[in-house]
């Protein structure tokens, strides 16, 4: 299997850390890929047709997208611990905590193309603000749901690592520390897992 990701990506992140805790980094073959919302990748879409990543290509020539699917399908691989729940309020407590992180990397990923790749001429600052509340509300969301957690690292308790290290590699101005000291106190922890560790965005 060959997975289509780039370090950068905080949706490709996730599927890193899943490949990680499965114990499936030797099973697939990262390959870094470029994407970009105004330059396609024209390799990347005779693959998949929406351009994006992360995406997997499975042995038969099949691709699997988005990082939901993408992360579902690993976590039926191999005999380590599952990451989703079968069934019943868990599963659809896990599925809800993922939706709600990646609503937030959503707006982030968003905004980021909006400040690095729209000429600053034509920036539309109340669609910014728009998206910053999205994130602010949902940093708030996480910080109240982070007691109920415990030791548990499952897909949602990946998307809030994912969440927080894309804050800090792209938005250091989005000061969330200071008012959040249990997802402080939570990603410090898990940030010394090495499946956290090692796919940590590098600048």
């Amino acid at each position: 299997m060959r997975a289509r990701i780039n370090p950068a990506s905080p949706f490709a992140r996730k599927v890193r850390i899943v490949l990680r805790e499965r114990g499936l980094s030797g099973q697939v073959e990262e390959v870094e890929t470029s994407v970009s919302p105004v330059a396609p990748n024209a390799d990347l879409a005779r693959s998949n047709p929406l351009v994006k990543i992360p995406a997997l290509i499975l042995d038969d020539g099949t691709t699997l997208f988005d990082s939901r699917v993408v992360c579902e399908y690993l976590d039926t691989v191999g005999s380590a611990p599952r990451l989703f729940p079968a069934a019943g309020p868990e599963r659809w407590n896990a599925l809800r905590l993922q939706s709600l992180c990646d609503g937030i990397l959503d707006a982030a990923v968003i905004s980021r193309y909006e400040l690095a790749v729209r000429p600053e001429a034509l920036r539309w600052k109340d669609w910014i603000a728009g998206q910053r509340t999205k994130i602010d509300g949902g940093v708030d969301a996480l910080e109240r749901e982070q007691p109920s957690w415990g030791q548990a690292f499952g897909i949602g308790q990946i998307g809030a690592a994912c969440v927080l290290g894309y804050l800090d590699f792209r938005f250091p101005d989005i000061a969330w520390r200071a008012s959040h000291p249990g997802l402080v106190a939570w990603f410090e922890g898990v940030s010394k897992r090495p499946s956290v560790r090692d796919t940590t965005p590098r600048a």
